[in-house]
């Protein structure tokens, strides 16, 4: 239990590997790294199609949220405008309904991250008119 490890092996056996003489035909180590290699790419393969769908479903979510939101701005905006609020809610609903539209035209070209920060933004100008109520 002094520590000590067996250096001595290290050396002699690289020495003995390079005298070895080359074989005529191809190592199996590039045969197995080559079917490592086809394994691999084919992997990757799998991958990118996963990364297909999930941005295929992400660009759907913000399109159709952005949708649904709007429709649902424009909904409490033509409500608000029948009733005696201030002018300043049913404009704020129907703003924070532009944004969402905008956004889901966005989601809808692939420009998701994007698209769900409009999101967020209008939906933050429809409870501002909301709690302007």
């Amino acid at each position: 239990m002094s520590g000590r490890t067996d250096s001595d092996t290290g050396p002699a056996i690289t020495e003995a590997a390079t005298d070895e003489a080359p074989t005529a035909g191809p190592a199996v180590s590039d045969v197995t790294a080559t079917e490592a290699e086809e394994a691999e790419a084919a992997e990757d393969a799998e991958d990118g199609e996963e990364h297909i769908g999930d941005a295929r479903k992400a660009r759907w979510a913000a399109a159709g949220t952005g949708g649904l939101l709007t429709l649902a701005g424009l909904a409490a905006a033509l409500l608000r405008l029948t009733g005696s609020e201030p002018a300043l809610v049913p404009a704020a609903y129907g703003l924070g309904a532009a944004v969402c539209a905008l956004a889901a035209v966005l989601g809808a070209r692939g420009r998701t991250r994007r698209a769900l920060w409009l999101l967020v933004a209008g939906t933050m100008v429809m409870a501002f008119g909301d709690q302007s109520d």
